[in-house]
Protein backbone atom coordinates (compact mmCIF):
# COMPACT_ATOMS: atom_id res chain seq x y z
CA UNK A 1 0.00 0.00 0.00
CA UNK A 2 2.78 2.37 0.74
CA UNK A 3 4.70 1.71 -2.43
CA UNK A 4 0.93 2.17 -4.19
CA UNK A 5 0.75 5.69 -2.25
CA UNK A 6 4.16 6.41 -3.63
CA UNK A 7 3.18 5.77 -7.40
CA UNK A 8 0.26 8.00 -7.24
CA UNK A 9 2.22 10.53 -5.70
CA UNK A 10 4.75 10.64 -8.22
CA UNK A 11 2.73 10.41 -10.69
CA UNK A 12 0.36 13.61 -9.23
CA UNK A 13 3.45 15.74 -8.86
CA UNK A 14 4.28 14.73 -12.56
CA UNK A 15 1.05 15.90 -14.17
CA UNK A 16 1.01 19.04 -11.74
CA UNK A 17 4.04 19.77 -13.67
CA UNK A 18 3.30 19.23 -16.87
CA UNK A 19 0.23 21.02 -15.70
CA UNK A 20 2.40 23.92 -14.64
CA UNK A 21 4.84 23.60 -17.45
CA UNK A 22 2.24 24.21 -20.26
CA UNK A 23 1.04 26.86 -18.48
CA UNK A 24 3.94 28.80 -18.35
CA UNK A 25 4.15 27.99 -21.87
CA UNK A 26 1.15 29.40 -22.47
CA UNK A 27 2.04 32.18 -20.94
CA UNK A 28 5.00 32.78 -22.67
CA UNK A 29 3.34 32.45 -26.06
CA UNK A 30 1.12 35.47 -25.15
CA UNK A 31 2.01 38.53 -27.57
CA UNK A 32 3.47 41.80 -25.73
CA UNK A 33 3.12 45.14 -27.24
CA UNK A 34 4.60 47.82 -25.54
CA UNK A 35 3.51 51.55 -25.81
CA UNK A 36 4.45 54.94 -24.76
CA UNK A 37 3.37 58.43 -25.75
CA UNK A 38 5.14 61.55 -25.39
CA UNK A 39 2.85 63.02 -23.03
CA UNK A 40 -1.03 62.37 -22.16
CA UNK A 41 -3.58 64.51 -23.55
CA UNK A 42 -6.88 63.61 -25.76
CA UNK A 43 -5.13 63.07 -29.47
CA UNK A 44 -2.59 60.66 -28.24
CA UNK A 45 -5.10 58.78 -25.63
CA UNK A 46 -6.76 58.49 -28.43
CA UNK A 47 -4.09 56.54 -30.45
CA UNK A 48 -3.46 54.01 -28.01
CA UNK A 49 -7.00 53.14 -27.48
CA UNK A 50 -7.91 52.69 -30.91
CA UNK A 51 -4.61 50.11 -31.27
CA UNK A 52 -5.80 48.32 -28.23
CA UNK A 53 -9.13 48.26 -29.60
CA UNK A 54 -7.76 46.98 -33.28
CA UNK A 55 -5.83 44.52 -31.51
CA UNK A 56 -8.94 42.90 -29.72
CA UNK A 57 -10.85 43.13 -33.11
CA UNK A 58 -8.02 41.29 -34.46
CA UNK A 59 -7.91 38.23 -32.17
CA UNK A 60 -5.45 39.72 -29.83
CA UNK A 61 -7.08 40.74 -26.22
CA UNK A 62 -5.48 41.77 -22.59
CA UNK A 63 -5.32 39.14 -20.62
CA UNK A 64 -6.21 36.40 -22.81
CA UNK A 65 -3.59 36.29 -25.41
CA UNK A 66 -1.86 39.87 -25.01
CA UNK A 67 0.11 41.84 -22.68
CA UNK A 68 -0.44 45.29 -23.76
CA UNK A 69 1.89 47.89 -21.64
CA UNK A 70 1.29 51.49 -21.86
CA UNK A 71 4.12 54.76 -20.79
CA UNK A 72 3.78 58.01 -20.88
CA UNK A 73 7.00 60.11 -20.60
CA UNK A 74 5.15 63.02 -19.44
CA UNK A 75 6.16 65.61 -21.90
CA UNK A 76 10.01 65.06 -21.07
CA UNK A 77 12.35 63.95 -23.64
CA UNK A 78 14.99 62.29 -21.34
CA UNK A 79 12.08 59.98 -19.98
CA UNK A 80 11.30 59.68 -23.22
CA UNK A 81 14.86 57.92 -23.71
CA UNK A 82 14.47 56.16 -20.64
CA UNK A 83 11.48 54.32 -21.33
CA UNK A 84 12.77 53.39 -24.60
CA UNK A 85 15.52 51.36 -22.79
CA UNK A 86 12.99 49.75 -20.88
CA UNK A 87 11.34 48.44 -23.75
CA UNK A 88 14.30 47.45 -25.39
CA UNK A 89 15.23 45.28 -21.84
CA UNK A 90 11.65 43.75 -21.88
CA UNK A 91 12.14 42.94 -26.11
CA UNK A 92 8.37 42.89 -26.92
CA UNK A 93 6.90 41.67 -30.04
CA UNK A 94 6.28 45.49 -31.02
CA UNK A 95 6.88 48.67 -29.22
CA UNK A 96 4.49 51.05 -30.49
CA UNK A 97 5.93 54.90 -30.45
CA UNK A 98 2.80 57.84 -30.31
CA UNK A 99 4.34 61.43 -31.52
CA UNK A 100 7.64 62.28 -33.15
CA UNK A 101 9.72 62.55 -29.86
CA UNK A 102 8.44 59.17 -28.48
CA UNK A 103 9.22 57.49 -32.23
CA UNK A 104 12.58 59.04 -32.07
CA UNK A 105 14.30 57.73 -28.98
CA UNK A 106 12.44 54.05 -29.67
CA UNK A 107 14.54 54.33 -33.13
CA UNK A 108 17.81 55.21 -31.47
CA UNK A 109 17.92 52.79 -29.08
CA UNK A 110 16.97 49.26 -31.49
CA UNK A 111 17.48 48.30 -34.55
CA UNK A 112 15.97 45.09 -33.82
CA UNK A 113 12.85 45.21 -32.31
CA UNK A 114 9.95 45.85 -34.60
CA UNK A 115 8.70 49.56 -34.12
CA UNK A 116 5.35 50.75 -35.30
CA UNK A 117 4.79 54.78 -34.89
CA UNK A 118 1.84 56.50 -34.96
CA UNK A 119 0.55 60.37 -34.71
CA UNK A 120 4.12 61.86 -36.56
CA UNK A 121 3.49 64.57 -39.18
CA UNK A 122 6.61 63.75 -40.87
CA UNK A 123 8.47 60.51 -40.47
CA UNK A 124 11.08 61.28 -42.91
CA UNK A 125 11.95 64.79 -41.63
CA UNK A 126 11.78 63.28 -38.24
CA UNK A 127 14.43 60.91 -39.51
CA UNK A 128 12.25 57.49 -38.80
CA UNK A 129 12.82 55.98 -41.83
CA UNK A 130 14.22 57.38 -45.06
CA UNK A 131 11.35 57.83 -47.20
CA UNK A 132 8.01 56.60 -47.74
CA UNK A 133 8.69 53.46 -49.15
CA UNK A 134 8.97 50.17 -47.44
CA UNK A 135 12.19 50.83 -44.90
CA UNK A 136 13.69 47.81 -44.94
CA UNK A 137 14.31 48.29 -41.29
CA UNK A 138 12.46 47.22 -38.03
CA UNK A 139 10.47 51.05 -38.41
CA UNK A 140 6.95 51.49 -40.15
CA UNK A 141 4.14 53.11 -38.96
CA UNK A 142 1.15 55.83 -39.32
CA UNK A 143 2.00 59.55 -39.97
CA UNK A 144 -1.02 61.90 -39.27
CA UNK A 145 -0.15 64.66 -41.45
CA UNK A 146 -2.03 67.49 -41.12
CA UNK A 147 -4.61 68.40 -44.46
CA UNK A 148 -2.66 72.51 -44.69
CA UNK A 149 -4.67 73.81 -47.40
CA UNK A 150 -7.74 72.51 -45.85
CA UNK A 151 -6.43 74.36 -42.65
CA UNK A 152 -6.26 77.25 -44.60
CA UNK A 153 -9.29 77.49 -46.24
CA UNK A 154 -11.23 76.99 -42.74
CA UNK A 155 -9.19 79.86 -41.76
CA UNK A 156 -10.75 81.93 -44.56
CA UNK A 157 -14.05 80.82 -43.68
CA UNK A 158 -13.46 81.46 -40.46
CA UNK A 159 -11.86 84.99 -40.48
CA UNK A 160 -12.02 85.45 -44.74
CA UNK A 161 -10.15 88.87 -43.82
CA UNK A 162 -7.46 87.77 -41.76
CA UNK A 163 -3.82 88.18 -42.99
CA UNK A 164 -2.11 88.12 -40.19
CA UNK A 165 -1.70 84.15 -38.73
CA UNK A 166 -0.28 83.47 -35.36
CA UNK A 167 1.35 79.82 -34.47
CA UNK A 168 2.42 78.37 -31.38
CA UNK A 169 4.54 75.70 -31.76
CA UNK A 170 7.39 73.89 -29.82
CA UNK A 171 10.66 74.88 -31.96
CA UNK A 172 12.23 71.54 -30.83
CA UNK A 173 9.62 69.45 -31.97
CA UNK A 174 10.83 68.21 -35.76
CA UNK A 175 6.90 67.20 -36.58
CA UNK A 176 5.75 71.02 -35.78
CA UNK A 177 9.20 72.45 -37.59
CA UNK A 178 8.14 70.78 -40.52
CA UNK A 179 4.24 71.96 -40.17
CA UNK A 180 4.99 75.38 -39.61
CA UNK A 181 7.87 75.48 -42.60
CA UNK A 182 4.85 74.16 -45.01
CA UNK A 183 2.27 76.42 -43.38
CA UNK A 184 4.58 79.33 -44.04
CA UNK A 185 5.11 79.00 -47.94
CA UNK A 186 0.90 78.09 -48.05
CA UNK A 187 0.17 81.51 -46.30
CA UNK A 188 3.14 83.50 -48.80
CA UNK A 189 1.25 82.12 -51.27
CA UNK A 190 -1.78 83.80 -50.13
CA UNK A 191 -0.04 87.29 -49.41
CA UNK A 192 -0.94 86.08 -45.89
CA UNK A 193 2.09 86.14 -43.11
CA UNK A 194 2.73 83.86 -40.62
CA UNK A 195 3.54 85.15 -37.07
CA UNK A 196 5.48 82.02 -34.57
CA UNK A 197 5.53 82.33 -31.06
CA UNK A 198 7.57 79.73 -29.96
CA UNK A 199 6.80 77.41 -26.87
CA UNK A 200 9.51 74.80 -25.90
CA UNK A 201 7.74 73.87 -22.82
CA UNK A 202 4.27 73.42 -21.96
CA UNK A 203 4.18 76.28 -19.07
CA UNK A 204 4.95 78.39 -22.41
CA UNK A 205 1.90 77.93 -24.30
CA UNK A 206 -0.09 80.50 -22.58
CA UNK A 207 2.44 83.47 -22.50
CA UNK A 208 3.65 82.54 -26.24
CA UNK A 209 -0.70 83.06 -27.18
CA UNK A 210 -0.34 86.55 -25.13
CA UNK A 211 2.58 87.56 -27.30
CA UNK A 212 0.64 87.44 -30.35
CA UNK A 213 -2.02 89.48 -29.35
CA UNK A 214 -2.15 92.68 -31.54
CA UNK A 215 0.51 90.81 -34.31
CA UNK A 216 -1.79 88.25 -35.14
CA UNK A 217 -5.24 88.16 -36.50
CA UNK A 218 -6.16 84.61 -35.53
CA UNK A 219 -4.27 82.12 -33.79
CA UNK A 220 -3.55 78.54 -36.11
CA UNK A 221 -2.60 75.66 -33.19
CA UNK A 222 -1.17 72.99 -34.93
CA UNK A 223 -1.05 69.30 -33.91
CA UNK A 224 2.19 70.13 -31.25
CA UNK A 225 2.03 68.31 -28.05
CA UNK A 226 2.70 71.16 -26.55
CA UNK A 227 0.07 72.98 -27.46
CA UNK A 228 -2.44 70.77 -27.16
CA UNK A 229 -1.30 69.69 -23.74
CA UNK A 230 -2.23 73.53 -22.68
CA UNK A 231 -4.38 74.31 -25.02
CA UNK A 232 -6.75 76.21 -22.12
CA UNK A 233 -4.26 78.51 -22.08
CA UNK A 234 -4.40 79.25 -25.45
CA UNK A 235 -8.40 79.47 -25.22
CA UNK A 236 -8.13 82.25 -22.45
CA UNK A 237 -6.37 84.24 -24.10
CA UNK A 238 -8.20 84.35 -27.36
CA UNK A 239 -11.47 84.47 -25.46
CA UNK A 240 -10.15 87.59 -23.27
CA UNK A 241 -8.54 89.15 -26.60
CA UNK A 242 -11.17 88.58 -29.15
CA UNK A 243 -8.40 86.60 -31.50
CA UNK A 244 -10.17 83.09 -32.97
CA UNK A 245 -8.41 80.34 -32.68
CA UNK A 246 -8.71 77.23 -35.85
CA UNK A 247 -6.99 73.77 -34.94
CA UNK A 248 -5.60 70.93 -36.26
CA UNK A 249 -6.97 68.74 -33.44
CA UNK A 250 -10.81 68.14 -33.41
CA UNK A 251 -10.52 67.38 -29.85
CA UNK A 252 -9.37 71.39 -29.36
CA UNK A 253 -13.19 72.43 -30.34
CA UNK A 254 -14.40 70.97 -26.90
CA UNK A 255 -11.71 73.03 -25.13
CA UNK A 256 -12.14 76.28 -26.93
CA UNK A 257 -11.33 76.50 -30.01
CA UNK A 258 -13.80 78.10 -33.01
CA UNK A 259 -13.25 75.42 -35.52
CA UNK A 260 -11.34 72.24 -36.26
CA UNK A 261 -10.31 70.47 -39.39
CA UNK A 262 -8.35 67.24 -38.44
CA UNK A 263 -8.14 63.30 -38.33
CA UNK A 264 -10.03 61.52 -35.98
CA UNK A 265 -7.24 60.18 -33.55
CA UNK A 266 -9.18 57.10 -32.51
CA UNK A 267 -9.42 55.78 -36.23
CA UNK A 268 -5.68 56.78 -36.73
CA UNK A 269 -4.99 54.65 -33.93
CA UNK A 270 -7.02 51.93 -35.17
CA UNK A 271 -5.12 52.19 -38.94
CA UNK A 272 -2.23 51.92 -36.75
CA UNK A 273 -3.42 48.61 -34.56
CA UNK A 274 -3.77 47.05 -37.92
CA UNK A 275 -0.02 47.33 -39.11
CA UNK A 276 0.97 45.91 -35.66
CA UNK A 277 -1.85 43.37 -35.90
CA UNK A 278 0.49 42.37 -39.58
CA UNK A 279 3.74 42.16 -37.48
CA UNK A 280 2.56 39.95 -34.67
CA UNK A 281 1.84 37.57 -37.39
CA UNK A 282 4.84 37.16 -39.06
CA UNK A 283 5.34 40.24 -41.06
CA UNK A 284 8.53 42.23 -41.45
CA UNK A 285 7.81 45.74 -40.45
CA UNK A 286 10.50 46.67 -43.16
CA UNK A 287 8.37 45.31 -45.52
CA UNK A 288 5.09 47.75 -44.92
CA UNK A 289 5.10 51.12 -46.01
CA UNK A 290 4.68 54.13 -43.44
CA UNK A 291 0.80 55.36 -44.26
CA UNK A 292 -1.16 58.68 -43.72
CA UNK A 293 -4.54 58.70 -43.27
CA UNK A 294 -7.10 60.61 -46.01
CA UNK A 295 -10.29 61.21 -43.50
CA UNK A 296 -10.51 64.66 -41.72
CA UNK A 297 -13.60 65.88 -39.98
CA UNK A 298 -14.84 69.31 -39.20
CA UNK A 299 -15.71 70.39 -35.86
CA UNK A 300 -17.21 73.50 -34.78
CA UNK A 301 -18.00 75.77 -31.56
CA UNK A 302 -20.15 78.39 -32.05
CA UNK A 303 -20.31 79.76 -28.87
CA UNK A 304 -16.74 79.44 -28.60
CA UNK A 305 -16.14 81.42 -32.03
CA UNK A 306 -18.48 84.27 -30.50
CA UNK A 307 -16.44 84.77 -27.39
CA UNK A 308 -13.40 85.57 -29.77
CA UNK A 309 -15.18 88.00 -31.76
CA UNK A 310 -15.83 86.02 -34.48
CA UNK A 311 -19.00 84.33 -35.16
CA UNK A 312 -19.53 81.59 -37.90
CA UNK A 313 -21.46 81.30 -40.43
CA UNK A 314 -24.43 79.32 -41.00
CA UNK A 315 -23.28 77.89 -44.12
CA UNK A 316 -19.91 76.95 -41.80
CA UNK A 317 -21.99 74.90 -38.78
CA UNK A 318 -24.10 73.28 -41.40
CA UNK A 319 -21.12 71.30 -42.85
CA UNK A 320 -19.49 70.31 -39.48
CA UNK A 321 -19.80 66.91 -39.04
CA UNK A 322 -20.10 67.95 -35.39
CA UNK A 323 -20.78 71.33 -33.71
CA UNK A 324 -20.03 71.42 -30.11
CA UNK A 325 -22.87 73.27 -28.07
Amino acid sequence: MKLSFLRESVAAAVLLGMMGAAGMAAHAADKVVEVTAIVDHAALNAVRDGVRDQLKADGFEVGKNLKFEYQSAQGNTGTAAQIARKFVGDRPDVAVAIATPSAQALVAATKTIPIVFSAVTDPVAAKLVNSWQPSGTNVTGVSDMSPLENQLGLILKVMPKAKRIGVIYNPGEANSVAIVTEFKKLLAAKNMTLVEAAAPRTVDVASAAQSLVGKADLIYAPTDNNVMSAFEGIAKVADQTKMPIVAADTSAVKRGAAAAIGLNYYDLGRQTGKIVTRILNGEAPGKIAAQTSTTFELFVNPKAAGRQGQPLSADLIKSAKTVIE
